[in-house]
């Protein structure tokens, strides 16, 4: 077993794991996204197609990252140059977690913008600073609020001072003290939300819109959105999830654990869609995505029902929540490298990072405002911050670890660490082998806008690719161990 320098600070037990992962994977995104999606891409149909992806792609790539994070005890540099020299190596491997950290840091950049917005709108909702009678309204607000460099600047800042207090306390005083009374707060708040719905007229068309098994609306495009927001959503290949497996306790057992954050998070998207399409069907409004339905759509909403402003406070402190668990979980591989490698303190490293993360993500915030025309390639500076870690570094640091796991290190260190069944352990090493790169690589090119293929027809073909990839792979394995694992 590999060991760091000094002894590595542990979750208090594996539910505080549990409760900040799921923080990490339930951000603002899945709130709106993964149930217009359901709604968008056949409802019950993407529903099953999704958890299929969760357990195919997700869960096999999760317990990877939180066995290498566990058993290299560190960050995911330190972590994987740990396992590579254990397995005898090369030490280069650790580029996988030199481009993980910056990935989840770059993302944070931008993160903090976004997460800014549902602050705002929680003080406008308390101050009485949403009042509209239109979309039209709501939509001039939205873009007055982004307009304001100060005002957006500000809220922005908060949100990073807010996570480096948080993060700069210690992985049990500030982040798992944290989430044991966010995350069950967030799932209270949606119960009630949920409750108010059940009540608000729109209830039945929501529970159609999200759960009536509709194939015929369930697309190839549908399909790679299943298996995107599968990946996606878990926050794999980012540092989060490698990081906090690194202070899992050695007697938690992984898969379970994996599991569990894996329903946790899709339960808690569902309970969502549950709690924001009654309000927005009971008052005949399109349930269009992106931010326009948190920020125009649903505050206009609540105005027109009773108790709206009470529920849409509630509403918004529940997205703050979800917004800091996400933001705490991005800077945490940063925080653990500086504190293991360059002998800062905890709370020195926190807002070292926290500066270079203000100063990076106000150029990110100036996108909306004076920066507006400040573009390279058509891109803003926000768009090129999400544009190279969601659709370039994500998943080529998924498909690095998937096959770093499957293919580079020795077996019987991840077969000790996971402690799975020998049926159990072989079905995740087919997974990480084969079936969770084949599908990373298909989300990569569909994500550039290279991919033109309908699965729906296309299926078998993609079965019997598989196949031919899973029986050259296996032949193959030895020789590319000998030349490229030396």
């Amino acid at each position: 077993m590999t060991k760091t320098e000094r002894p590595r600070t542990q979750w208090l037990g594996r539910w505080g794991f549990v409760l900040a992962a799921t923080g990490s994977a339930v951000g603002l995104g899945n709130v709106w996204k993964f149930p217009y999606m359901t709604g968008e891409y056949g409802g019950a149909a993407f529903v099953l197609v999704y958890l299929v992806c969760i357990l195919s792609v997700g869960v096999p790539v999760m317990m990877t990252e939180i066995a290498l994070g566990r058993r290299g005890r560190g960050s995911p540099i330190d972590a994987i140059r740990r396992m590579a020299n254990e397995s005898g190596r090369s030490s280069a491997w650790s580029l996988l977690g030199w481009m993980a950290m910056l990935c989840g840091f770059m993302i944070l950049c931008f993160y903090v913008v976004v997460a800014g917005w549902s602050f705002a709108y929680l003080w406008k909702m308390i101050s009485g600073g949403l009042a509209g009678s239109s979309v039209d309204d709501m939509a001039a607000i939205f873009s007055a609020n982004n307009a304001n460099p100060w005002s957006l600047g500000a809220w922005s800042t908060l949100v990073a001072v807010t996570t480096m207090v948080i993060v700069g306390k210690g992985v049990q005083s500030g982040i798992e003290k944290s989430v044991s009374w966010m995350m069950p707060g967030m799932v209270i708040m949606l119960v009630i939300m949920i409750g108010y719905g059940a009540f608000s007229g729109g209830f039945v068309e929501a529970l159609d819109f999200l759960f009536a098994f509709n194939a015929a609306s369930f697309t190839s495009e549908g399909m790679l959105a299943a298996m995107g927001h599968a990946f996606f959503t878990l926050s794999l290949a980012s540092g989060a999830i490698l990081t906090y497996g690194s202070y899992l306790p050695r007697g938690a057992s992984i898969g379970r654990t994996t599991l569990t954050v894996a329903v946790a998070d899709t339960l808690v998207a569902l309970m969502a869609g549950l709690a924001i399409f009654p309000v927005i069907f009971a008052n005949g409004m399109e349930p269009g995505s992106g931010p326009g339905l948190i920020f125009m759509s649903l505050p206009l909403a609540f105005q027109a029902m009773p108790l709206g402003t009470l529920f849409g406070i509630l509403f918004f402190v529940m997205l703050s929540m979800a917004a800091l668990t996400s933001s705490i979980s991005m800077v945490e591989a940063t925080v653990s490298w500086l504190t293991d490698n360059k002998g800062l303190s905890r709370r020195a490293a926190s807002w070292g990072a926290g500066i270079v993360l203000w100063v990076i993500s106000t150029l990110a915030m100036l996108s909306f405002n004076v920066g507006a025309d400040w573009t390279l390639l058509g891109k803003h500076f926000f768009d090129w911050l999400d544009f190279l870690t969601s659709r370039l570094m994500m998943p080529l640091g998924g498909l690095g670890m998937a096959l770093l796991a499957g293919f580079v290190l020795k077996s019987e260190s991840l077969r000790e660490e996971l402690g799975l069944s020998p049926l159990a352990h072989g079905l995740w090493l087919f997974m990480v082998r084969y079936v969770s790169p084949l599908a990373i690589l298909l989300i990569f090119v569909d994500a550039l806008g290279w991919l033109e293929i309908d699965f729906a027809a296309q299926w078998p073909w993609l079965v019997l690719v598989l196949a031919v990839v899973t029986l050259a792979g296996e032949l193959a394995r030895p020789g590319l161990k000998r030349a490229f694992c030396p």
